[in-house]
């Protein structure tokens, strides 16, 4: 069936247990395995709605051919596009039959049992919406996680937002289902002409709702595509646009007005901490990428807003991430660049000072304000004391270049903000593992000033260690440094502008030739980092064969494999 977006369905006796609306566009690809998702439901009582927000690509054929195939399935074409996801989820809720309604992007899926399980949740308590786990797969690994698991990992029907507002944090609209009559009753649509619809969408539904049930099983399935085309990437992932921030500031203040006008400001510092520390925190991993006008901007469309945040959000914070955030307040850019390279990793400062009483703080002067102070104070972290393994040092790459074949010669610059290194020469040891078995490389660190450490190391990768059947990925170099029997791990930061480097590695002593690379990570932390791509026939012949043999255990399949490796080579 198709219809416009101005048109009314007939009445019909077969009327669907819920309606689920698969927004499109120019997506015509994935369409399919979208609804064939639903179509596949255990609970087969449903209506497909899939709403075009004006396809310019071959999504209205694709759309049509879907519709015709299954009288389950409505193809509804809007007029014109609106340039988001509200418009056409807006006006399918217009036309949906059903007394229950769901939502799926067209790059995703629902889990075959997603509306049984979330329907049957409708039917054990008289609740406004029931919700579920949300399954991410990354599409370049494969790999899958939970989205927030915490928040769903337990079976609950939950008496309005206030008895648990850290549910603000899962702001996804497409994790539920909602009874259409509560929808109409508080007039409640996606907000039009904006994006982040969904965090202000949710934020309503919470605090308008009476009940919720969540469940713990998954019951949608989102595709993440982290390294896709910078034209299609999704909302999420268009980080790089001021535009992005500027909307995502601009939705948190209608949230805010909204919480006001509705009664529900006492949820605000719940709320103000999800956006610490989801919303900023995405864009803090980033800030190292930037340039300085990019930073400039970033600074002046947050600023005003952190400023009107409760202080309690700030103080439920990691001090990483507080440290971050007034270095940005205080647009000390630079610094929060160097500070944010660190956030989830443990990286020390390059510089602290200390005030009369002897509080530490970040950077090498005292914070002048008393809010500074009191945010860019280190001293609970306990720089000079905590246990030696997990200290907080930085490592620091300050010169990388090619030593000849697959061999670098990197400087390196250790600080040491907590003096927990002995005064003078260390050693330290650049650990790096391709296979099972470790390369490790000794190098002497000298003292420059106190807290500070510099060496040289050449790292020769024709000495790794590989499978005998090859490695296929990507590590990360650590640098190790000792106390007696302790150890201490630290990552190594990479200078983020060095060039690739490339280089083929034989690895005659049994396993396939590789090539291998070094380069930045390009986002996190910024950490040197290696990739092997085996190459040649062995990779051709010999890792499939022994790829279809890893069921296998024993010494028999591991001495197959270096032989066949000794006769390619």
């Amino acid at each position: 069936m198709t219809t416009d977006a101005s048109d009314t369905p007939d009445d019909a006796s077969d009327t669907p247990d819920v309606t689920i609306t698969v927004i499109v566009y120019n997506d015509a690809e994935r369409l399919p395995r979208a609804v064939a998702s639903l179509l596949a439901q255990t609970h087969p009582n449903i209506e497909v709605v899939i709403s075009d927000d004006h396809s310019t690509d071959e999504t209205p054929r694709v759309a049509r051919e879907l519709a015709a195939r299954d009288a389950r399935v409505t193809y509804l074409r809007l007029p014109e596009n609106s340039g988001g996801c509200s418009a056409p989820r807006n006006r399918a809720i217009d036309i949906a039959r059903a007394p229950f309604l769901m939502f799926l992007d067209s790059d995703d899926e629902l889990p075959e049992r997603a509306v049984e399980l979330l329907l049957s949740a409708h039917a054990e308590a008289r609740v406004d919406f029931t919700m579920g786990a949300v399954e991410r797969v990354r599409v370049d690994t494969g790999r899958t996680s939970t989205w927030m698991p915490h928040l769903v990992a337990e079976r609950r029907t939950v008496a309005g937002i206030e008895a648990e507002p850290a549910l603000f944090f899962e702001h996804l609209s497409t994790s539920k289902m909602y009874r259409k009559s509560f929808l109409d009753r508080n007039s409640l649509r996606f907000p039009e002409g904006i994006h982040y619809e969904d965090q202000l969408f949710s934020a309503q539904a919470y605090c308008l709702a009476r009940a919720f049930t969540v469940i713990p099983e998954p019951v949608y399935r989102w595709y993440i595509e982290p390294y896709g085309a910078a034209e299609a990437a999704s909302i999420s992932n268009q980080r790089h646009k001021l535009s992005n921030v500027r909307d995502r500031v601009y939705v948190q203040g209608l949230i805010d007005a909204f919480l006001v006008d509705s009664g529900h400001a006492g949820v605000r510092e719940a709320k103000d901490y999800k956006f610490l520390k989801h919303d900023f925190r995405m864009y803090a991993g980033d800030l190292p990428f930037r340039d300085e006008e990019w930073l400039r901007g970033f600074a002046d469309i947050v600023n005003p807003y952190l400023a009107g945040l409760a202080p309690g959000a700030y103080e439920r914070l990691p001090r990483a991430e507080r440290v971050v955030l007034q270095l940005v307040r205080d647009g000390r850019l630079a610094e929060a660049q160097l500070a944010a390279r660190g956030l989830g990793h443990g990286v020390g400062p390059r510089e602290t000072s200390l005030d009369a009483e002897g509080r530490l703080y970040w950077g090498g002067t005292v914070p002048e304000s008393p809010g500074a102070r009191r945010e860019l104070d280190l001293t609970e972290l306990g720089l000079d004391s905590r246990p030696f393994p997990g200290a907080q040092f930085r490592h620091e790459i300050t010169r990388i270049e090619r030593a000849g074949g697959a061999a670098l010669h990197l400087s390196v610059r250790t600080y040491d903000p907590g003096l927990r290194l002995p005064v003078g020469p260390q050693v330290a040891r650049l650990v790096v593992a391709p296979g099972r078995r470790r390369l490790t490389t000794p190098f002497r660190l000298d003292p420059v000033r106190p807290g500070v450490y510099e060496g040289e190391v050449t790292l020769d990768l024709t000495k790794a260690r590989v499978p005998a059947d090859g490695f296929s990925g990507t590590r990360h170099p650590l640098i190790q440094l000792t106390d007696g029997r302790l150890r201490n791990s630290g990552l190594l930061l990479a200078p983020l502008t060095f060039p690739r480097l490339t280089a083929r590695v034989p690895y005659h002593s049994g396993t396939t030739p590789h090539v291998v690379t070094a380069e930045p990570e390009g986002r996190g932390a910024g950490r040197l980092q290696l990739t092997w791509t085996p190459v040649g026939v062995t990779a051709r012949v010999l890792r499939p064969v022994t790829r279809r043999l890893a069921g296998a255990k024993g010494s028999r399949v591991r001495r197959g494999a270096r032989l066949a490796a000794s006769v390619f080579r």
